[in-house]
């Protein structure tokens, strides 16, 4: 009996998730702009599309729904990598310098280089504590750089949606982030700080 329903879930598995796997792969390409990384992106949304699959409702947007998955995956492997720092093979590093001459290495590179992806704990943790809605397209269009057409594709709402939780979504982090803001010199400290 247990093994006859394995047999249907890899049935209805192939019959309607592996169709999108192409679709998937460029998805995934377009946000991690890397081939290897799209490739791994993909085996994560299918294994866990296959160990949630009995919670698919039949019937409903499969493509949204596996989407959804890799969207989420996606983020919380963003918000992984962008709070740990540059990782460094220590054989390529070396390799490099065994195999080029010490008057061909150039040191031009500023502290600016070193740490221009890196964002404060502050904007990192204001993001983090939108809701998912607001979370998710600040990360793609803000941070990812995603115009608003594949935006609305990733999250299958129309574009004026994206728009509009964009819209909201910088204001909730203009709220949150003003006194950081005003801090670090970006923008006018308050009225009631000034005469203070």
């Amino acid at each position: 009996m247990i093994a006859a329903m394995n047999t249907q879930i890899y049935r209805d598995f192939e019959e309607l998730v592996i169709p999108h796997k192409e679709a998937l792969h460029n998805f995934a390409f377009k946000m991690t702009k890397n081939q290897l990384d799209a490739e791994d992106l993909v085996q994560d949304t299918l294994l866990k599309a296959f160990r949630f699959f009995e919670k698919f409702e039949k019937g409903t947007n499969i493509k949204a729904w596996l989407f959804m998955i890799m969207k989420n995956t996606f983020i919380n492997l963003y918000r992984k990598v962008s709070k740990q720092p540059a990782q460094v093979d220590y054989e390529d590093i070396q390799n490099f310098y065994d195999d080029v001459a010490p008057e061909d290495v150039k040191y031009e590179h500023t502290t600016d280089d070193a740490f221009s992806r890196m964002m404060p704990d502050e904007i990192s943790d204001a993001i983090s504590n939108l809701q998912e809605d607001y979370r998710t397209v600040i990360i793609l269009s803000d941070i990812e750089g995603y115009t608003y057409e594949e935006i609305a594709e990733f999250i299958d709402r129309p574009v004026g949606t994206v728009r509009s939780r964009l819209h909201r979504a910088r204001k909730m982090l203009y709220a949150k982030l003003h006194d950081y803001a005003a801090d670090k010199g970006f923008v006018n400290p308050p009225l009631e700080q000034v005469a203070a």
